[in-house]
């Protein structure tokens, strides 16, 4: 789920993500997934001892080798990780690691690690693009800002599925399919991608999960020489970041978790949830749409009524796709127009790029428009080559977490409920959580609490109307954290900081700078 986060009110970097905090929409979508199980035992009752087995010293012990890496101001080096932390003599990964050094030195306060969500987004490429450039100054001066793509992802050993042409039938694929044709081409698209996969990338995908990324983290805060860790995570980044505080409560410097994850849901809730979340913000950007009137491509009734039409568009568009002036010859098919508009969902300052998409789509039958919102989503480049964004998502999400459906007859059974929450997006997404049904590799996690007890105290940041985490997933990390403390930003669009809102961001930045926690039900707008 993508667009570039370049101003203060663009936050699609912070990327939906699959299993535990991303879309589920086409063929390919970032979703969430995870099973049931709040009586799971908390992640730290894993956790490693405080000293470091003699096995992983070499790791921790290991220098970092900074060097220029083509972008001006910013560090870059490659720190090794065993592949597999319960036998690091089967072999090393290398993972990219950069960074841009404090600009007051001597009031440096450490290093800030970031990551933007997916799972599958670039943490480099979003340092170097935003966080690095576009945090409050104030953080810049004082930290380091420090970004490691995780395993599987980008420059770090990046898992590969498909090919450019094979991705693009794959991302076109019908995902409200109508007869048993349809549905067993779904199930074999699904079928081609994992095997897609595991022919290209079988050595890493096992070794992808959260909690192995968060091990990860752990070399690297000990390789940067932090006795704690101070992170900002975003969306899936959350995930990842209770997964740390759960694993090493005593390692937590200080920590925003932004846009949180529930990690007690089980993956057919949280589909279900998020499903919930795209309707509440389709709702948010309808209400803004029919008020213009006859400048609103989806008329100017109620905003349930726009929905109906959008559904009409999209049942429309599945007959018969628009032309779309794309030299590969694709055209504007349900699947794609499906994800161009949740890609506008993420950032209410994308609404009016939307509009104008269905405008040109709806009035004009000229779907380029909101297939280029599709091809920003997926990280689709000009030349028909896509990022290795999806391919990860997928590789983490099915590994972290049980499928939430696994044969076509369970989606058929659930499609009620997921229509409910969503009548313009519902039955799609419902199909879309059938993708890890076929994945090559067992899922090695489960769903469960995270507590992390004994950890500093950490801020979980909500947003009311937030499309892709909903708001009570951060009301419930934030219960489940012994030291957590919610902060709540009332608006729309995915994550709080950043956005905007002076109020959220000077409450994070007294925290990140000073250590001081929001008060008790702090709320902004």
């Amino acid at each position: 789920m993508d667009i570039s986060r370049r101003n203060r009110r663009s936050r699609s970097r912070h990327l939906p993500f699959r299993t535990c905090g991303t879309l589920l929409v086409t063929a390919g979508l970032l979703i969430s997934g995870c099973s049931s199980g709040s009586s799971r035992a908390d992640a730290s009752m894993v956790a490693l001892p405080s000293s470091t087995p003699a096995d992983l010293a070499p790791y921790y012990d290991q220098k970092l080798r900074w060097r220029e890496c083509g972008v001006a101001g910013f560090e870059c080096a490659t720190m090794k990780v065993p592949l597999d932390y319960d036998k690091p003599a089967a072999g090393d990964i290398k993972l990219a690691v950069a960074r841009k050094k404090a600009t007051e030195r001597r009031a440096r306060l450490g290093s800030l690690l970031v990551n933007p969500g997916g799972p599958g987004g670039s943490a480099i490429g979003y340092l170097q693009s935003y966080a690095a450039l576009g945090y409050p100054e104030e953080v810049r001066a004082r930290y380091d800002m420090v970004a490691v793509d995780p395993r599987g992802v980008a420059r770090s050993e990046p898992v590969t599925c498909l090919d450019g042409k094979s991705m693009d039938a794959y991302t076109q694929t019908d995902m409200t399919p109508d007869d048993q044709r349809e549905t067993d081409e779904l199930r074999t698209s699904f079928e081609e991608f994992a095997d897609g996969c595991e022919e290209r990338s079988a050595k890493i995908l096992p070794h992808v999960s959260t909690v192995e990324a968060a091990r990860d983290m752990d070399v690297l805060r000990a390789a940067l020489g932090d006795e704690r860790l101070s992170y900002v995570g975003a969306s899936y980044g959350t995930f990842l970041g209770a997964t740390y505080a759960g694993l090493f409560p005593k390692r937590v410097g200080r920590l925003v978790l932004d846009g949180a994850m529930d990690p007690s849901l089980p993956a057919r809730r949280m589909n279900r949830d998020q499903t919930a979340g795209f309707e509440t913000a389709f709702q948010s950007f309808a209400k803004d749409c029919v008020a213009l009137g006859a400048e609103c491509p989806l008329g100017s009734g109620s905003p349930d009524e726009a929905g109906k039409r959008l559904k009409a568009f999209f049942d429309e568009v599945d007959r018969m796709p628009l032309p779309a002036d794309d030299s590969s010859g694709r055209k504007l098919g349900e699947a794609l127009a499906t994800t161009g508009v949740i890609a506008a969902m993420y950032d209410e300052g994308a609404w009016p790029q939307l509009r104008d998409a269905l405008g040109s789509a709806i009035k004009n039958k000229d779907g380029a428009a909101l297939l280029a919102l599709s091809d920003s989503y997926y990280e689709r480049d000009g030349d028909g080559t896509y990022a290795n964004l999806m391919f990860a998502n997928a590789a983490v999400n099915c590994l972290d977490l049980p499928p939430a459906f696994t044969t076509p007859d369970q989606v058929k059974k659930a499609l009620p409920d997921f229509e409910k929450a969503s009548p313009v997006f519902g039955e799609g997404l419902a199909w879309a959580s059938l993708n890890c049904a076929y994945w090559p590799v067992k899922a090695t996690g489960e769903p469960h609490r995270i507590e992390a007890k004994g950890a500093a105290p950490i801020v979980v940041a909500g947003t009311t109307r937030d499309p892709a985490t909903p708001y009570h997933w951060a009301q419930a990390l934030a219960s489940q954290l012994s030291s957590g403390r919610l902060l709540t930003y009332e608006g729309d669009g995915h994550t709080a900081y950043g956005r905007g809102s002076e109020c959220i961001d000077s409450t994070i930045n007294a925290y990140l700078l000073e250590g001081k926690v929001p008060a008790a039900g702090k709320r902004c707008s």
